[in-house]
């Protein structure tokens, strides 16, 4: 396969091939080549440089999936693999004036550019890259179908250098404006070499392809970095950054993640947040796609500060992650981890983590028969899915057949796909369990990168069956984060699911009111009878973001659930800001992007809603960075400025039902001004399906000041239970089965926002 193919389309399709065939056999239900060909020719994607799929390539077979020792050492010497197998191509090439030569030493030097870009050698990247053009600038007079292949290497040096600029300010800053968009002066590069390099290549590039949207937002982003404005452009290739201006207001968060001691420098992964030590403080863990990078969890020290206490965890072992969600799977009430690895990659063994309840955990994955590495697992979802009082789980991998355990009651599962009917190969990216129907059974959704999305109907006889064209979920056809949530608060559950397309034009459309090629985000909503009707256009969300890491959560206590959507894909071209969309009272989404001050730039992953502070609003974990070893960044937490809304937050502990109470619905009735009554409706999940949120939900209340009635649906027994008069901005415990609440004692936190740090 040639690295220069002839457009876009066709070098983003061999990416598609490459990655996803990787060690695996694909099938017609996991991925349908000849759509996936032609959903990506109907837009410019962006082109691979990072590098990921040239070292993935070299990592041998005979490797073991179960020894994350010998995995981390297999990538170490596949960067050395790659990197020689460019040096060795390059050194046989005999030099000549033959373009079809001439044109192989660019490969070649496109490869080596490649394997430096991978490992963060941006600046011999760019050499690279820059050799690769001038291997092809003598032909393009005689040979112009080679202008784009020149053009694409003129943007991918310009790239290169737009990372060093990157790693040289924005990296290492300590203000709270870093890499966030629209750049305030905090934000601004001061060592400026990288990105006025970068500016100059973009400028070049426009010259040969001036409606190229990628590079001109790529000029203008530069232009901003710089602190100049959109005039110091040409008139036509300025995008000017009122375009992206909020149109509803929301206070600025803060990122005070280097303050709270948060701000771990790392690759793409999960987060999880909730209290593992049972001190009454929410904990964070974050893992990473870094085949040699540890779990880290960080203890909250209650004073506004976390302590990363993985070694002390016995988490120094557990390396690697591209994801991992949080359970309690053998009902002792200490939240255990569940961390998937290999999605996009190799196929690689998962961890089951016990929660030993004295700070520590234990690797039970193979006692427990679930380990494996047969596959590559993306998402996982965690339910009771036959209401015995244990939580199940559904296992997604990505072109094996997926899997569903049912949980003994002893520590061990068993697999029950065959018989429950869920073990489809398809390229699963999301899962996510939810009640859809309200018959008091979980229903399982399962999004499909290039195939169609599955939404599996609890037969509530240990069997499913699959409805989603028959419901018309089935779309869009290269999806990746979903869940079921109930944005409009009616008492039934809606589902979301991010399209990816992996096209920076596509992105940039919506803020300059231009049609969209690709596929948009998708909302569900339920028709209340066990339909759906997509109301996607009509909510505002028929735009593309290319979403990875997302999650959602009430922000602002109005008591409607909003999302943030973390942006990227592996190349550093990729430089889009992530995304907050507000929700308008269950009738529209929102773009609070640039309001809210969290429009980070680097790669969004891992998102956790969390109220580490206890003071009632959720605060929002980012885990950013990419896919590759240079593409490195730091975490963030957005600090809560507050709203002025009132607030409940209510931990429920199940007794029949499985003691993390996931599953468990929550209405709560408030009184309306003017009479008559407004509801809040919240079920209690393991998360999106890529982020974790802890189990204790924080309900918005609005401008009430008083919860006259609670309502909790316990799914285990079926049974109702009502409580009444809570006091609002207060945390309360509730036992299934027990009369009355208990009020935690739980003091706020002083954030390290509110010390000076902005």
């Amino acid at each position: 396969m040639r690295i220069f193919a002839g457009s876009a389309a066709a070098a983003a399709f061999a990416l598609l091939a490459l990655t996803v065939a990787q060690g695996q056999q694909s099938s017609e239900r996991a991925v349908n080549w000849e759509r996936a060909r032609q959903a990506i020719s109907k837009y410019r994607p962006v082109i691979d440089n990072s590098g990921l799929v040239e070292v993935d390539a070299q990592i041998s077979s005979s490797v073991d999936p179960e020894n994350l020792g010998a995995l981390c050492q297999a990538r170490k010497e596949a960067i050395v693999a790659a990197r020689k197998r460019g040096t060795d191509a390059l050194s046989a090439i005999v030099a000549g004036h033959d373009p079809i030569t001439d044109e192989q030493r660019a490969n070649t030097y496109r490869l080596l550019g490649s394997v430096d870009s991978f490992e963060g050698k941006v600046n011999d990247a760019a050499k690279n890259f820059d050799a690769a053009r001038d291997a092809l600038a003598p032909y393009l007079k005689d040979y112009p179908d080679l202008s784009k292949k020149y053009a694409m290497l003129v943007e991918a040096a310009a790239v290169e250098h737009m990372r060093q600029g990157e790693v040289d300010n924005c990296l290492v800053m300590s203000t709270p404006d870093r890499c966030i968009f629209p750049l305030r002066p905090g934000g601004h590069h001061h060592d400026t070499a990288g990105v006025d390099a970068a500016l100059k290549g973009f400028l070049e590039f426009l010259k040969l392809q001036p409606n190229d949207l990628e590079v001109r937002w790529l000029a203008n982003l530069s232009t901003m970095i710089l602190g100049r404005d959109e005039s110091t452009l040409p008139p036509e290739l300025r995008i000017p950054v009122s375009v992206f201006a909020s149109p509803v207001k929301m206070p600025r968060f803060y990122d005070v993640s280097k303050a709270a001691g948060l701000g771990r420098f790392g690759m793409a992964g999960g987060t999880v947040v909730e209290d593992f030590d049972g001190d009454g403080l929410l904990d964070i863990v974050f893992s990473s796609v870094d085949f040699c990078e540890p779990l880290a969890f960080y203890r909250n020290r209650g004073d506004g500060t976390f302590e990363d206490r993985y070694v002390a965890a016995g988490l120094a072992d557990e390396l690697g992650g591209l994801n991992a969600t949080v359970t309690d799977y053998n009902n002792d009430g200490k939240p255990d981890l569940f961390v998937m690895r290999g999605g996009w990659e190799i196929p690689m063994r998962n961890s089951l983590l016990r929660n030993n309840g004295d700070g520590t955990f234990t690797d039970v994955t193979k006692e427990a028969g679930l380990s494996s590495g047969e596959h590559a697992t993306h998402s996982v979802s965690w339910a009771d899915i036959d209401n015995d009082g244990w939580l199940d789980v559904f296992v997604g991998h990505e072109l094996t057949p997926s899997q569903l355990f049912r949980n003994r009651g002893d520590g061990t599962f068993e697999d029950i796909t065959a018989k429950a009917g869920v073990g489809a190969s398809t390229f699963a990216k999301g899962t996510n369990f939810g009640d859809y129907d309200n018959d008091g059974y979980p229903d399982l959704y399962i999004s499909n990168m290039f195939g169609d999305n599955l939404l599996y109907h609890n037969n509530r006889n240990g069997t499913f069956t699959e409805v989603a064209k028959q419901l018309h979920v089935e779309k869009p056809f290269a999806s990746f984060p979903t869940w079921f949530f109930d944005y409009d608060n009616d008492g039934w559950l809606d589902i979301f699911v991010a399209s990816y397309v992996t096209s920076v034009e596509e992105f940039m459309k919506f803020y300059l009111h231009q049609p969209v090629q690709g596929e948009t985000l998708a909302l569900y909503h339920n028709n209340h009878d066990g339909t759906f009707t997509d109301v996607s256009k009509e909510i505002g969300l028929d735009r593309v973001v290319p979403a990875m890491g997302s999650n959602f959560g009430d922000l602002d206590n109005d008591g409607y659930l909003d999302m943030y959507l973390g942006t990227g894909r592996p190349e550093y071209r990729f430089v889009i800001p992530n995304v907050l969309l507000k929700n308008i009272g269950g009738r529209r989404f929102e773009d609070v992007t640039t309001s809210s001050g969290t429009g980070h730039l680097q790669k969004g992953h891992g998102v956790s809603f969390a109220d580490w502070d206890r003071d009632g609003d959720p605060d929002l974990f980012l885990e950013s960075g990419g896919a590759t070893p240079g593409d490195r960044a730091h975490n963030a937490l957005f600090e809560n400025p507050g709203h002025g809304n009132h607030w409940l937050s209510v931990r429920l502990i199940g007794t029949r039902t499985n003691r993390a109470a996931i599953g468990a619905r929550v209405r709560v009735d408030l009184p309306r001004p003017g009479g008559g009554v407004d509801s809040r409706h919240r079920e209690v999940t393991s998360g999106s399906s890529y982020g974790g949120n802890p189990f204790p939900l924080t309900i918005g209340l609005g401008k009430a000041d008083t919860v006259p009635t609670l309502e909790i649906h316990w799914p285990t027994g079926r049974t109702r239970q009502v409580l009444h008069d809570l006091p609002v901005d207060s945390s309360v415990e509730i036992i299934e089965g027990r009369d009355g609440f208990r009020v935690l004692d739980a003091k706020p936190i002083r954030p390290p926002g509110e010390s000076g740090d902005r």
